[in-house]
């Protein structure tokens, strides 16, 4: 780690059952500041909740107001201006982005936070973490597991963007995903290629089939056929297995780059609408379709690359922007989640309330480092970076 950070460690025998007692837990949630985030960490159906585990809750005035949730929503929520103040009383800070450098300093040492935070991304945050001796569980290091799915953000978050890219492309295609027939005769059904069948890629490949489209999957995992066979798409075999670890795909050899891209061009200039989601958290984005695949595809055709904050999967992407090569459009949005806001608060509000109820009992945090779900989220404790075991395979 950057500036002298110790290395990491693995979690010691000292550290199971920390308590940190008293009356209740004090949880503090921010108001997200970043460009492009809507969501809050906090949602007036999971207070209710909080405060029945045992939570006195604060929250920054205002923080639902990019979803319309009004502070006076929020019942048996203490509203406040003052964000330094406001977390340098919590036990818990609640956040969906990482937070600034000056609400870690004004945290309590020894205290806890919860959000995203993408380490590798944020060198300095992550010293600063350490320096004040935060405990951190980041939400991108829940393992992928069964018993941590209630509490998988990247997973909740995916879903909802993978719904959204159909929606998103099917505005921009000048024609409609389902067959139609009318008076004049028939029209579609448009052909949709996911590539990438994640979370975000499955859930795409559903809403195309519900909407009527020709559906087509591509994943270089093979396992994941059952999948796209299971939703309605066919699909898109390469000869290529580049299973990764933790539930990622690996990076394909320049050979294997070659072998997939002469199998997949005739299926991306075939389609009228393509969207990519193949993403490592923490990493740049794979290109899936190059630039003379591009150049190749029907007038009129549209890709949405749900990557573009890696990247993006296309060469052509450019991150944050809808551009036009020839006659194509390619559509790269930010923070799709985001973009749903309501429904993506909710889900992410729920998963670290089910995160908190591993650690929260009769008004105490009590952390076990022997639960793989904390010991596996956990990124900082007691100045120290966390090196956890690795994750059981998901059943």
């Amino acid at each position: 780690m950057a500036n002298g950070a110790a290395p990491p460690l693995a979690i010691p025998l000292e550290w199971q059952g920390l308590e940190r007692s008293s009356v209740y837990v004090n949880i503090a949630v921010l108001k997200e500041t970043r460009a492009h985030e809507r969501r809050v960490a906090l949602t007036p159906s999971v207070a209710a909740k909080l405060i029945k585990l045992g939570g006195r809750l604060h929250m920054e005035s205002g923080a639902g107001a990019a979803i319309k949730l009004a502070d006076a929503v929020f019942e048996g929520v203490v509203c406040l201006e003052d964000r330094q103040a406001l977390v340098g009383a919590a036990d818990v800070v609640l956040a969906v982005q990482p937070p600034a450098l000056d609400v870690v300093e004004a945290m309590q040492e020894g205290a806890i936070l919860i959000s995203f935070i993408y380490a590798q991304n944020e060198p300095a945050l992550v010293q600063r973490l350490l320096e004040r001796k935060i405990t951190c569980f980041a939400m991108e290091r829940v393992p992928r597991i069964s018993r941590a799915q209630a509490m998988d953000a990247l997973s909740s978050q995916s879903a909802l963007a993978g719904y959204y890219a159909v929606q998103l492309g099917s505005t921009h295609l000048a024609r409609i995903l389902p067959k139609m027939t009318t008076a004049a005769g028939a029209i579609g059904p448009a052909k949709v290629l996911v590539m990438g069948l994640g979370v975000a890629g499955l859930e795409a490949m559903a809403t195309a089939h519900r909407l009527g489209a020709v559906v087509e999957g591509y994943d270089v995992r093979p396992e994941t056929e059952a999948q796209a066979l299971s939703l309605g798409a066919t699909f898109v075999k390469t000869g290529v297995d580049a299973r990764g670890k933790g539930g990622y795909a690996r990076e394909l050899t320049a050979e294997e780059q070659t072998k997939v891209a002469a199998v997949l061009t005739a299926h991306i200039q075939a389609a009228d609408l393509i969207i990519t989601t193949a993403a490592i958290p923490g990493r740049a984005s794979p290109k899936l379709i190059s630039q003379a695949q591009v150049a190749g595809m029907k007038s009129g055709s549209v890709i949405v690359d749900l990557s573009a904050e890696g990247g993006g999967n296309c060469e052509d992407t450019q991150p944050g922007k809808t551009i036009e090569v020839g006659p194509v459009t390619i559509v790269a949005p930010l923070n799709v989640p985001s973009l749903l806001g309501e429904d993506a608060s909710e889900l992410y509000a729920k998963n670290q309330f089910n995160l908190l109820a591993l650690m929260m009992k009769d008004n105490v945090i009590t952390i076990d480092w022997t639960d793989e779900v904390l010991a596996q989220t956990a990124l900082t404790h007691a100045g120290k970076l966390v090196a956890p075991k690795p994750a059981a395979k998901a059943a």
